[in-house]
């Protein structure tokens, strides 16, 4: 498939703002959702790293969306032709606290669009700065970065994820089970309509993977929630993620951390030690 570079160019600079209450209730059900004993969150109270990815999201009408379940292409994201999208990774700072039950505004703008040619075929990467603010000002500045890609191949749709480089050993770690409603609830709290998540015909048949697909987002949920865990006392000032491998639903994986000065190193392993996602949280 031929990718039309220069048209893609166009959406470079093109800027969203949605605004938006941080609702107790939303936080709570993340909280849930995530299997934490917390205290029922209250107005006021602090929003937790990784809870911003519950609110800002567009309300596309079912009839707009495409056939994967995501919104139809072209309005604030580029109409990348290739059919399959994933979250590659991301960078994000968090500078001062928002706090639940206020208003706050998301305001994003699509940096960069680049179109590289893969083992596979033609990707198309994306990446979308967001601003959040708060009564107090800009609370968290994130870079989001997007991949698209073709069909699989035979061959691709055979493939068995790749051994795990050596990595240190884990001081906390979490074994999860991946389970269709852990999946589908993250889904609903992000109102993200992704087939790849929830709907295990379209997964296998079309898209070619062995099953349910663990949402980017939520493997960096959960490794931010793992420092929460392990080191609640440290200020998180920084975090950055990078998707490996897909993980699927077929089997636990582990949710990993090892302290270093001024921070950790994270990363999600799956089953044989792959690594499916590895990360880097600061502290301040």
């Amino acid at each position: 498939m031929s990718i039309d570079a220069e048209k893609l160019q166009g959406w470079i600079g093109k800027r969203q703002e949605v605004n938006e209450r941080l609702a107790a209730w939303a936080v709570h059900a993340w909280n849930a959702t995530l299997d934490r004993d917390d205290a029922k969150p209250k107005e006021g109270d602090p929003l937790p790293p990784g809870a911003h990815w519950i609110f800002f999201h567009e309300a596309a009408r079912t009839s707009q969306l495409g056939e994967d379940g995501h919104p139809q292409r072209g309005g604030f994201l580029p109409p990348v032709e290739l059919p399959r999208r994933m979250w590659a990774g991301g960078r994000l700072q968090f500078l001062k606290k928002l706090a639940i039950g206020e208003r706050a505004t998301r305001t994003s703008e699509v940096m960069s669009i680049a179109v590289k040619e893969g083992r596979t075929g033609p990707l198309v990467f994306v990446t979308v700065k967001h601003e959040i603010a708060g009564a107090e000002g800009v609370a968290i500045v994130e870079e989001h970065d997007i991949v698209y890609r073709g069909w699989p191949s035979e061959a691709e749709k055979a493939k068995q994820p790749p051994a795990a480089p050596p990595v240190t050993e884990a001081v906390w770690s979490r074994e999860l089970v991946p389970t269709p409603p852990l999946l589908f609830r993250y889904s609903a709290l992000t109102f993200n309509g992704h087939r790849i998540h929830y709907d295990h015909p379209y997964v296998t048949q079309v898209e070619g993977y062995p099953g349910l697909i663990v949402h980017g987002p939520l493997m960096a949920t959960l490794l931010l929630d793992l420092v929460r865990r392990e080191a609640p006392e440290k200020l998180l000032t920084g975090f950055s993620f990078r998707g490996m491998s897909p993980v699927f639903d077929t089997a636990p994986f582990h949710v990993n951390g090892t302290p270093k000065d001024g921070g950790a190193d994270l990363w999600i392993a799956g089953p044989g030690n792959y690594l499916g996602m590895q990360a880097q949280a600061t502290f301040g």
